[in-house]
C-alpha cells in the first residue's frame, strides 16, 4: 500500500480523511513493519493510518524511550495531525507510554503491545549480552541471526509448522542480509538501547484511554509485564492473545486487529475534540 512520505516528519501517511491512528514500531523495526496487515485493517475502517520510522539510523546512538517519544511528537506536529490513537509495540510502546505522561495532549486513546513497566532478570540478562556482543563488534551471520530471531520472537505454534517457519526464516535473513549491506561495518540491530527503568510508579498519572495487548508466548516482553503496566494505568483494559510471540500482531493479525478495532469503537476517546498540541 502507497503512502505519503514526509522526510521532515520520518513518517509515512497512508489513507486519506478519517480519524488518525499513529504506528510506532519496536526497536530495531521500522514503520513498515505495520504495512502489511494493520494498516490495511486500519485504512478499510475509516481511519488514516501514519507509520512512524525510527530516527536513528545507522551509525547513529541508540535512543531512549523518551528521545523517541519526542520523535514521535515531532512527526505528529510537523505532518500537522490533530490529537491521535497510538499504537506502539515493545519499545514503541514504552515511547508511547512516556508521550502518554509528557504529552497527553496528543493523544485520544493508546494501545500498547508488548510492553513492560520494568526491567526483569530475563531482560537484564539480554541487556547485559547485548552490551558484550556489541562492545566486541562482533556480526552474526545472517543465517545465524534469522534463527535467533526466529526463536526470540514466534510462538510454539508456529515453530511447529514446518512451513510457516521456513518462510519466518527467510524473512529474517533477508532482513539479515539487507541490514549488512546497508551498514557493513555495524549491524544496527545489535545496538543497544538503554536499559529499562521502573516507570511504573509514574503511570497512574495516565489519563488516556489504554489498552494493554499482552502475548502468551513473548519471551522478549513477557505477558506478566504488560498486565503490571495495565494495572497501574487507571481504567486501562488488558488482553492477553494466546499461541504468539512478541510478533504477536504479525503472527496473529487478524486477532491483534480485531482487538484494536474494537478498543476504538467501544472505548470513547477523550472529550473535548481536537486540542492544541
Amino acid at each position: 500500500m502507497s503512502g505519503r512520505t514526509s522526510a521532515r516528519a520520518r513518517a509515512t501517511v497512508h489513507g486519506t480523511g478519517g480519524e488518525t491512528v499513529v504506528l510506532v514500531p519496536g526497536g530495531g523495526g521500522s514503520g513498515a513493519i505495520w504495512e502489511h496487515h494493520q494498516v490495511p485493517a486500519l485504512t478499510a475502517s475509516g481511519y488514516q493510518a501514519v507509520t512512524v520510522d525510527h530516527p536513528d539510523g545507522p551509525g547513529a546512538p541508540p535512543l531512549s524511550a523518551v528521545e523517541l517519544a519526542a520523535s514521535v511528537r515531532e512527526s505528529v506536529q510537523a505532518l500537522g495531525l490533530p490529537p491521535c490513537r497510538l499504537i506502539g509495540h515493545s519499545f514503541g510502546a514504552l515511547a508511547v507510554q512516556e508521550l502518554l505522561l509528557d504529552a497527553p495532549q496528543l493523544a485520544t486513546q493508546a494501545v500498547l503491545a508488548a510492553t513492560r513497566g520494568r526491567p526483569d532478570p530475563v531482560g537484564v540478562a539480554m541487556h547485559r549480552a547485548e552490551q558484550e556482543h556489541t562492545g566486541q563488534e562482533l556480526r552474526l551471520p545472517p543465517a545465524y541471526e534469522a534463527f535467533v530471531r526466529l526463536t526470540q520472537n514466534l510462538s510454539p505454534r508456529t515453530l511447529a509448522d514446518e512451513a510457516a517457519t521456513e518462510e519466518w526464516l527467510d524473512m529474517f535473513e533477508v532482513a539479515a542480509l539487507f541490514a549488512l549491506s546497508a551498514d557493513p561495518d555495524r549491524d544496527p540491530r545489535h545496538r543497544v538501547h538503554p536499559l529499562t527503568r521502573d516507570r511504573l510508579p509514574a503511570y497512574p498519572a495516565i489519563a488516556t484511554p489504554v489498552l494493554v495487548i499482552g502475548f502468551a508466548d513473548d519471551l522478549l516482553a513477557p505477558a506478566r509485564l504488560g498486565r503490571e503496566v495495565a494495572d497501574a494505568v487507571p481504567g486501562a483494559r488488558y488482553l492477553e492473545l494466546s499461541d504468539c510471540g512478541h510478533l504477536g500482531f504479525l503472527e496473529r493479525p487478524a486477532a491483534f486487529n480485531e482487538a484494536v478495532l474494537g478498543f476504538f469503537t467501544t472505548s470513547p476517546p477523550l472529550p473535548g475534540g481536537p486540542r492544541a498540541l
